[in-house]
């Protein structure tokens, strides 16, 4: 049967069939169908009641009487037998039982049938435990003060960028954070989930908001987590200052239970197809590169306007949020760790952890010393003296070197290796255009480049000794000749040759036996 009719058809139908009417006319005059039109008025009179009295009750007495428990069962479809009133009082049974490890609705209903080889097949089976399992499926929507919490969690996919010296590919862990009012997002690219990362992304996710908000809640991470629990989870060390530092309080959700964070949840579908997607054919080639453009992407999706309601993120949060946060304190909360590295005979020193090596003094070989570090720099300290600075570095066996810290023969050494066409080009141009036109002569002369380099390095070193005036006025002469080298420029130089014209100089005298320039013209 089709939808049940409401009160006032049937009661339109009991007027039709009091005053005399077919079923067929009824039909007719009501629009009901004949079995529709049959089927109540069967169902009324088995109430013992006369049309009249059926026709002066209310809408609420007439339905009971027209709609019955049986009626219902069998409009929809099923018989009022015993298998429905058999697998109803089980149902909770097999709840519990689907819970438990390696449990399948096969199985129950395998076992189901081997009890009762007359009951339900394995498709209805199914459709009434579906039906009984979303009971337990309601979803409840809660509303939320401004400011009131941060939500955070890692995004399944990862993004990355190629190594510009080695070409390899370095995947990156992504945060994203959400307030659960404006549904404003923050997005950051970490190199790993680790504790120091973890942290440093969520002193930047505050920045970013530019306050602190009373709670923040993630999931039960090892890194932030010593041991979950629903009432007292136990947090490391270093989220407990974290937690201090900025006056905010670290709550987790339920184990395995992500509607605790719907915000974020929710958050990490949307950076797939607004931060992911657009910059899913790009190249980057650093880490700092890989966030620049994922801060780009996030300012155009927290600045689109909502589809349902006015506004945008952005403007939601600026307006009712942002003032309801805490200030930040004035320096952020860094984690520091501290290990200690012998000094090796290159003067470099090991930061285990990334495998990556650091200079300090060639003085201190040998010497045993503590380096303090954070995610972003790293500091090595002889005893109470810090004798090195270094931005933290994470490729592995690569090495990071001041030159301060080098000996005078492989700062020379270093300074060679560093040497190109370009660097003697714009050298020579400080010293005048003659100077630049002699070393880009020296340049094209000669093939081996360490002994071309030796000559620009000699023609160079004459501007300090006589002056960059004198240097021009040499070159500006030697150029008038097929080759020039470093001895010619020096002997100019040291005869005094640049002081004197070339018409002043010495002049071959006239005689027969002895052809000047007129002769090959």
């Amino acid at each position: 049967m089709p939808q049940p009719l409401r009160m006032h058809q049937v009661k339109r139908i009991l007027e039709f069939h009091q005053q005399g009417h077919s079923i067929r006319q009824i039909e007719q005059l009501s629009g009901v169908s004949r079995n529709t039109i049959r089927e109540y008025l069967r169902r009324t009179s088995l109430s013992g009641l006369s049309t009249e009295e059926l026709l002066k009750l209310d809408d609420d007495q007439l339905m009971p009487i027209v709609q019955t428990d049986e009626i219902e069962k069998n409009r929809a479809g099923r018989l009022t037998d015993d298998r429905h009133q058999l697998i109803e009082q089980r149902l909770e049974y097999y709840k519990t039982e689907l819970s438990r490890r390696g449990v399948t609705r096969q199985l129950l209903w395998q076992e189901y049938r081997s009890d009762h080889p007359q009951g339900y097949g394995y498709t209805q089976f199914c459709e009434h435990l579906s039906r009984y399992l979303k009971r337990d499926q309601a979803v409840m929507h809660f509303v939320h003060r401004p400011g009131e919490q941060l939500q955070v969690d890692f995004a399944g996919g990862k993004l990355g960028y190629v190594d510009h010296g080695t070409g390899e590919w370095i995947s990156c862990e992504v945060l994203i954070c959400a307030m659960p009012f404006s549904h404003y997002v923050y997005v950051e690219a970490l190199r790993s989930q680790q504790q120091q990362e973890f942290i440093k992304g969520l002193t930047n996710a505050l920045y970013y908001l530019g306050g602190v908000p009373p709670s923040i809640k993630c999931d039960n991470l090892r890194t932030a987590v010593v041991r979950a629990n629903r009432y007292e989870p136990l947090f490391t060390e270093a989220m407990e200052f974290m937690a201090a530092h900025y006056s905010t309080t670290i709550v987790t959700a339920r184990v395995r239970k992500p509607r605790d964070k719907p915000s974020v949840e929710k958050a990490v579908d949307l950076a797939y197809k607004n931060i992911y997607a657009p910059l899913r054919d790009q190249v980057f080639h650093s880490l700092e590169e890989l966030n620049a453009a994922i801060r780009r992407q996030l300012e155009v999706f927290n600045s689109q306007p909502f589809k349902v309601k006015a506004g945008s993120r952005k403007q939601l949060f600026e307006e009712q949020e942002k003032s309801k946060l805490k200030e930040l304190p004035s320096s952020p909360y860094l984690i520091r760790n501290i290990t200690h590295s012998k000094v090796q005979r290159n003067y470099h020193v090991i930061l285990g952890e990334d495998r990556h090596q650091y200079s300090v003094p060639y003085t201190l070989i040998g010497k045993r010393l503590k380096i303090i570090y954070t995610p972003d720099t790293v500091e090595v300290y002889d005893h109470w003296q810090r004798v090195a600075v270094h931005q933290r570095s994470y490729k592995k066996h690569g090495y990071t070197t001041l030159a301060e810290h080098m000996p005078t023969n492989h700062k020379h050494m270093a300074q060679q290796r560093g040497w190109d066409d370009e660097y003697f080009l714009r050298e020579a141009s400080y010293r005048g255009q003659a100077v630049q036109e002699v070393i880009k002569k020296i340049l094209t002369s000669k093939a081996f480049y360490e002994q071309t380099y030796n000559s620009c390095l000699g023609i160079l070193r004459l501007g300090k000794q006589y002056g960059n005036q004198r240097l021009e006025a040499a070159c500006q002469r030697a150029l008038a000749a097929p080759t020039v080298n470093y001895g010619m420029i020096a002997n100019i130089l040291k005869r005094n040759l640049d002081k004197t014209s070339p018409e002043h100089g010495h002049t071959t005298p006239a005689h027969s036996q002895i052809r000047g320039p007129q002769t090959y013209q």
